[in-house]
């Protein structure tokens, strides 16, 4: 997002322009030999009339007039696992060949940025929904050049049709930022798209790079979203990759030393010297502010000067890992904000979870003294336990684990007291 990512519309890089040459627009053309199920999402995108120019008019996805039609698609079904992996490593090839390590960060960060808390309803509330396909949204001064994004990632969208447009945006997200260097971000997915441009937000709610009161804007923003001081500085380190261009953002030099030989387009100005690797270099070099062609804007500027802010950007500007697991923790929040998950608790596609799997009832844990508890006894305590929401494959809240263990010690004492 922009603010944090510079004026959200700054992370524009470079590549994205080589992306659109004679070469790259070959690779966007989508093959019709496919079944009609991967046509079922692509149909509702709004770069069709820019990827299928070269197709003939008498092909799918026109009309008999030869128009595109703008009737709206049957909603997207959950991704599928195997296909995530496979785009993944899609998107990781992509990467060594164009640069857009940090367009695809953005594009990530602004179709979660619209998420609204006070907002109940889904797809009402904004987030990671898959809106930002959409012309209308894309035409939003924030997203400005966001459609070259959309460009290198429809030939993957196309060849995996059992990917949402939601999940691949945040799982490219994910991926360049690991790919750049940064830490790993414990990801979930199964995000559901939205189905139409009438689903998406307004206008509106992504930050701006040169607010009147920068820090009282960022936190009107981001606290909207639900996010907390400690990772607006956090996400605000993803400035470590990225140029800002002028004659887009209306910030930043025309080019720098940095700048000038590339990779990909010429030109822009970075925030930091390696503008394509992920460290903490961002928060060292504001905090310094020596270099007159690294780019400071008032949102990264304010990270030292208020006071809440400048106690974490100070802490990741002398330690990394500390910044990478912040980040981590962050970003994985920042892509899950808005979803609607099918199914509801989603699934990773990385071979060694994050997060543990819960203990499985054993009623002989909760056996006291010499002898094991009996058969009926076990099973009374499994049916209560399962009574009160527990399952053998999830684990039950402490204070109701502590009260079998109570009941359990009560009985113990019972039966010894009358077995005397």
């Amino acid at each position: 997002m922009a603010s944090l990512t510079g004026a959200t519309s700054h992370l524009l890089p470079s590549a994205t322009i080589a992306a659109t040459s004679a070469s790259t627009t070959a690779r966007l053309a989508i093959s019709f030999s496919s079944s009609s199920s991967s046509l079922k999402c692509i149909r509702s995108s709004p770069l069709l009339p820019h990827i299928f120019r070269y197709q003939k008019r008498s092909l799918i996805g026109t009309t008999s007039s030869g128009r595109f039609s703008t009737l709206a698609s049957p909603k997207c079904a959950a991704s599928d696992p195997d296909q995530l992996k496979s785009a993944r490593e899609d998107i990781k090839e992509l990467l060594k060949t164009t640069f857009c390590h940090p367009i695809l960060v953005r594009l990530g960060w602004h179709d979660a940025g619209t998420y609204n808390k006070n907002i109940e309803d889904w797809p009402q509330r904004g987030g990671a929904n898959g809106s930002l396909r959409f012309e209308v949204e894309l035409k939003h001064g924030a997203n400005a050049g966001l459609v070259n994004a959309l460009k290198l990632l429809q030939p993957i969208k196309d060849k995996y049709a059992g990917v949402t447009y939601a999940d691949l945006f945040q799982l490219a997200s994910a991926t360049a930022i690991e790919e750049a260097g940064g830490p790993k971000i414990p990801m979930k997915y199964a995000r559901v798209d939205v189905s139409g441009p009438e689903e998406c937000p307004e206008e509106g709610r992504l930050p701006d790079a040169g607010p009147p009161s920068p820090s009282s804007h960022l936190r009107d923003v981001f606290y909207r979203m639900g996010l907390n001081d400690k990772e607006i500085v956090a996400l605000s380190g993803a400035h470590t990759l990225g140029r800002s261009r002028p004659e887009r953002s209306g910030w930043g030099k025309p080019e720098t030393r940095y700048t000038k030989d590339g990779p990909g387009s010429p030109g822009g100005q970075s925030w930091t010297v390696q503008w394509l690797k992920f460290d903490n270099s961002y928060f060292k070099d504001i905090k310094e502010q020596r270099d007159e062609d690294l780019l400071v804007l008032p949102t990264d500027a304010v990270l030292f000067e208020d006071s809440s802010f400048k106690e974490y950007a100070e802490k990741y500007a002398v330690n990394q890992d500390v910044f990478f697991k912040d980040y981590a923790e962050a970003h994985a929040k920042l892509s899950n904000l808005g979803a609607k998950f099918d199914p509801p608790e989603g699934f990773s596609i990385d071979n060694n979870p994050t997060q543990g799997q819960p203990e499985k009832f054993v009623a002989a844990k909760y056996s006291t003294g010499k002898r094991e508890l009996s058969d009926a006894m076990k099973q009374k305590i499994r049916a209560e336990y399962e009574g009160l929401g527990g399952t053998p494959d999830k684990p039950l809240p402490t204070n109701y684990f502590l009260n079998i263990i109570i009941v359990i010690g009560v009985l113990a004492i019972l039966t010894y007291l009358l077995g005397n």
